[in-house]
């Protein structure tokens, strides 16, 4: 077999690679029905084109230029191929004490009474949130092409949040490095916590760096096995801008890996990354907490918006000019959008400014598609203002995405007062960073304002 390709399936238990093999016992007795349809076709065809056609012959001469041997006989002499290489069951590979005969019988038990669910369902999956999705496969080429594609089948469930009482404690550090601009957690270890199943856990942590929840942002350590003090000495990067960490939220969790059925959730903290003092390197302890969903407020940003402002006061230019007073907004980019499930965002800026009873005050810049760093370099310029109107000003800049249109959120510049002419409105919110900006554009007339920030979900209307 020298030469012959082979996929890496060692990580199949012997159970998982039975039921496959049997699939494709399936195809192959297809295979020779189809072969004696064939044979049949051509007894009765005489047209060699027409022949062609009903065979099926076009097919696989198209077949056999791309692909040098098919699927599913790379599948099944792969395994073959395992079998004859190692003189062990293959459940032993995935016990991490191989020489205790005890736990490798144990495992062998477990295999054989999941045998029987293995093959009525080959396939079931789960996301992280806890929504469930199965599906059989009947279909031998299709099962083939998934684990051609790289896309293997996972054969547990995630996401029971309610059987096991969280206890324990986890021990990790965050730093930062400032060249490479990527955020490294690391995370050594668990204690104390809680047992899964029969007084024992098989523990491993989840790492998100919310609010991105997607597979993008998922990582993982290995699983540790039998152990309620799991040491695992592993760091996570995270590619993210120094900026941006004022508006994220690190979430790790810790699971009981179940092979069959759902893994079991063991406790969790959250971090928010703003609040965090970056000159402690030294890992520290943190205990577990039960499950916490995130509020709309504890998810500030979608972002960092990057900007600079200035006031330029009425005749500040000589010659009277400017007639009256001006408002310039340039906005320059935004860093550290989310990405949407589909990939980058396409977004685009608006700026108002309030308050705008007629509403012509409104501009934005053009839209940019797929990317979740848009540079804008954008001028917005306002007149018809005198330096007390700033106190009663707002300046609202916001971020959208154009299909369909809806506000990804934003910043209110202003004093915070709630109070506009004499009027409580609900725009005038501007929270302590942004109420320090538009302190600075009103004490330094013309002069540019440098600041970054976030974009938050929060805004009243």
């Amino acid at each position: 077999m020298e030469g012959e390709p082979f996929l890496d399936l060692c990580h199949l238990t012997e159970v998982e690679q039975t039921v496959i093999l049997s699939v494709l016992q399936r195809d192959a007795e297809l295979r020779n029905k189809e072969e004696g349809r064939i044979q049949k076709l051509q007894q009765t065809v005489s047209d060699p084109v027409r022949l062609r056609s009903l065979s099926g012959a076009w097919f696989h001469e198209v077949r056999a230029k791309r692909y040098q041997k098919g699927g599913a006989d790379v599948v099944h002499a792969s395994i073959r191929h395992k079998r004859r290489e190692k003189d062990i069951p293959l459940t032993a590979i995935f016990a991490e004490e191989k020489g205790n005969s005890s736990q490798l019988h144990e495992q062998q038990e477990e295999d054989k009474s999941t045998e029987r669910e293995l093959q009525e369902n080959i396939s079931v999956r789960e996301d992280d949130n806890g929504q469930e999705e199965k599906e059989r496969e009947k279909d031998g080429e299709r099962l083939v092409q998934i684990l051609m594609n790289g896309s293997l089948m996972s054969l547990y469930s995630v996401g029971d949040f309610g059987d096991v009482v969280v206890s324990g404690q986890i021990l990790f550090s965050l730093q930062y490095d400032v060249k490479k601009e990527e955020l490294h957690v690391h995370i050594i270890r668990c204690q104390d916590l809680a047992p899964a199943r029969k007084n024992r856990s098989d523990p491993y942590v989840k790492v998100y760096l919310l609010p991105d929840n997607t597979s993008r942002s998922k990582k993982k350590t290995a699983v540790k096995r039998k152990t309620l003090n799991p040491v695992y000495d592993e760091t996570m990067k995270y590619r993210v801008r120094r900026l941006d960490l004022q508006a994220r939220v690190l979430s790790m969790s810790i699971w009981h890996m179940e092979r069959m059925r759902r893994n079991l959730f063991l406790g969790e903290v959250e971090v928010r990354l703003a609040q965090w003092d970056w000159s402690q390197s030294q890992p520290t302890w943190h205990n577990l907490q039960p499950r916490v969903k995130l509020s709309p407020d504890d998810i500030i940003s979608r972002g960092t918006i990057l900007f600079s402002i200035k006031f330029v006061p009425p005749g500040s230019e000589g010659s009277g000019c400017p007639p009256t007073g001006e408002l310039h907004i340039w906005l320059r980019e935004i860093v550290g959008l989310l990405p949407t499930k589909r990939g980058a965002p396409s977004t685009y800026v608006k700026s108002v400014v309030l308050p705008d009873e007629s509403g012509v005050s409104g501009q934005q810049t053009r839209v940019l598609r797929g990317s979740v760093n848009p540079v804008f370099n954008h001028t917005m310029v306002y007149d018809g203002f005198q330096s007390s109107d700033l106190i009663q000003a707002c300046a609202e800049i916001t971020v959208w995405n154009p299909h369909p249109p809806s506000c990804l959120g934003g910043v209110r510049l202003s004093t915070g007062s709630g109070v506009s002419y004499g009027q409580a409105v609900c725009w005038m919110d501007s929270t302590e960073d942004e109420i320090s900006v538009w302190s600075s554009v009103i004490q330094s007339p013309n002069s540019w304002v440098d600041t970054s920030l976030p974009i938050r979900t929060n805004l009243q209307t």
